[in-house]
């Protein structure tokens, strides 16, 4: 199994980005993505999700209204658009897949290396 993210980089405040996670290995048909995230000297927390069959999402408080997830099953590949990104949105964002999904990082099977993103002018 194998989960590469990409479109992380530099943006200012009020920017956006588009991260990619693209799936591969088995069949997550049945399985929740999620993103998380981790700021330097912060535990890694939990910033959206999306149930792969049903496309159900949940948001953490702190990105709601302003980021939303999505996914192409053609593709096998999940998104998280980002809008208004704030300083406090700089971290190294990962990409999940687990059975049970939720906020969670102990209900996720499989990990991506993380792509990062910093909010800064």
């Amino acid at each position: 199994v194998q989960l590469v993210e990409s479109g992380g980089g530099l943006v200012q405040p009020g920017g956006s980005l588009r991260l990619s996670c693209a799936a591969s290995g088995r069949t997550f048909s049945t399985y929740a993505m999620g993103w998380f995230r981790q700021a330097p000297g912060k535990e890694r927390e939990f910033v959206a999700s999306i149930s792969w069959a049903s496309g159900t999402t949940f948001y953490a408080e702190a990105v709601k209204g302003r980021f939303t997830i999505s996914r192409d099953t053609a593709k096998n590949t999940v998104y998280l658009q980002m809008n208004n990104l704030k300083p406090e949105d700089t971290a190294v964002y990962y990409c999940a897949a687990g059975r049970t999904g939720g906020v969670h990082i102990s209900s996720y099977d499989y990990w991506g290396q993380g792509t990062q993103v910093t909010v800064s002018s």
